[in-house]
């Protein structure tokens, strides 16, 4: 199932949908991860797929299917416009661009705008992906993951990747952290002076969180039972604003 805020995306589901009684070819664009392909599937439920890159089954289904979808799609391929005739064909492509030759193949070309152009879409998807975490580390009493400054260079990929690291980091205890070091340093270590490369692993985040935590490198200092100008200086050291 395909939900959306977005009034930009809205006008793209409309053509979709008023093109569903039209045997014409539609070619839908826009980046990787933002839901072309559960769009398409929600539209057009019992039509055929078929893998753009795969030249040889995208020919077959266009000779023996009236009705298909091609993901994957090159628009860079050599495609001859009356291969399209009298056909519903529905492309996907991630490229953001068109070619002129586009034009010739495609009734309809339609861009599906990216996360970052849906906030609304990002709050939906934000509630979705957080659930699914939750179910998944049992975690309903963690604070809800607040996307305002969330990665979404990957669009949905990345989204999701940064709430489940949320609830991975809410649910972690010492003994996973010290697997999770246990496996980097085994990978890691190797150098002559390793000691002081990855001794700011431990500090910076330490000092990191203290000084969150109780906003005075006074307090801080105390907390962790070592002098203030020390403290300091380890700050200096790491480079913590």
């Amino acid at each position: 199932m395909f939900c959306t805020s977005s009034q930009k995306l809205s006008y793209v589901i409309k053509g979709l949908e008023l093109s569903k009684s039209l045997f014409v070819s539609s070619l839908v664009i826009g980046e990787p991860n933002i839901g072309k392909k559960t769009l398409l599937k929600s539209i057009f439920p019992n039509t055929h797929w078929v893998d753009g890159s795969d030249t040889k089954a995208l020919k077959n289904a266009i000779m023996t299917h009236n009705e298909i979808i091609i993901y994957n799609f090159n628009i860079y391929g050599d495609y001859d416009a009356s291969d399209f005739n009298g056909k519903k064909i529905i492309a996907i492509s991630d490229t953001t661009n068109t070619t002129a030759h586009m034009d010739s193949i495609f009734s309809f070309i339609y861009t599906v705008p990216s996360l970052i152009e849906r906030p609304e879409d990002v709050e939906y998807l934000n509630e979705k992906f957080s659930k699914k975490a939750q179910s998944i580390f049992e975690l309903d009493d963690v604070p809800k993951y607040i996307p305002n400054a969330t990665d979404l260079s990957s669009n949905t990929k990345s989204l999701n990747k940064a709430i489940l690291l949320h609830y991975i980091y809410s649910s972690i205890t010492i003994d996973d952290m010290k697997k999770i070091l246990y496996k980097y340093f085994g990978h890691e270590l190797g150098g002559n002076n390793d000691y002081s490369k990855f001794l700011p692993i431990f500090e910076r985040p330490l000092i990191e969180s203290g000084l969150d935590k109780f906003g005075s490198q006074l307090k801080l200092s105390s907390i962790l039972g070592i002098n203030r100008n020390t403290l300091r200086k380890k700050i200096n050291e790491l480079g913590i604003n």
